[in-house]
Order: structure tokens, then C-alpha cells, then sequence
């Protein structure tokens, strides 16, 4: 049987360019949960597929970028 490669995870750059006031409990969550506090703070995180449907879910709060 063959071996599988392991895949290297990318890594994104989330900044919250909104503010999370007046939004749905499940958005504030989201954000949270990709470890972002206040607005023009930004954190590191893994690509996968977790992290990007919380991406997708809050996109009009956030600016990403791919990081190298």
C-alpha cells in the first residue's frame, strides 16, 4: 500500500476591518473563534476547511490574505 504525503497546511491572514456590535450571536462566534478581538486586529490561521467556513460566513467583516 502506498504511503500518503503529508500535506503542509497553508496559513491565512484574518483582520477584522468591522466592528462584531449588533451582529448574530452564531457571526460574534465565528470571529471569536478565529482568535480576532477588536477591529485592525489580525491573527495567523491554519487553512483548512473549519477555518475557511467561518471565513466565508463572516466575509464582510474580514480582509484575508494568503500568507506565504
Amino acid at each position: 500500500m502506498a504511503k500518503k504525503k503529508k500535506k503542509s497546511i497553508g496559513k491565512l491572514k484574518v483582520t477584522l476591518v468591522k466592528s462584531i456590535g449588533r451582529r448574530t450571536r452564531q457571526h460574534k462566534s465565528c470571529v471569536g473563534g478565529l482568535g480576532l478581538r477588536r477591529i485592525g486586529h489580525s491573527a495567523i490561521v491554519d487553512d483548512t476547511p473549519e477555518n475557511r467556513g467561518m471565513i466565508n460566513k463572516v466575509n464582510y467583516l474580514l480582509v484575508v490574505d494568503e500568507e506565504a
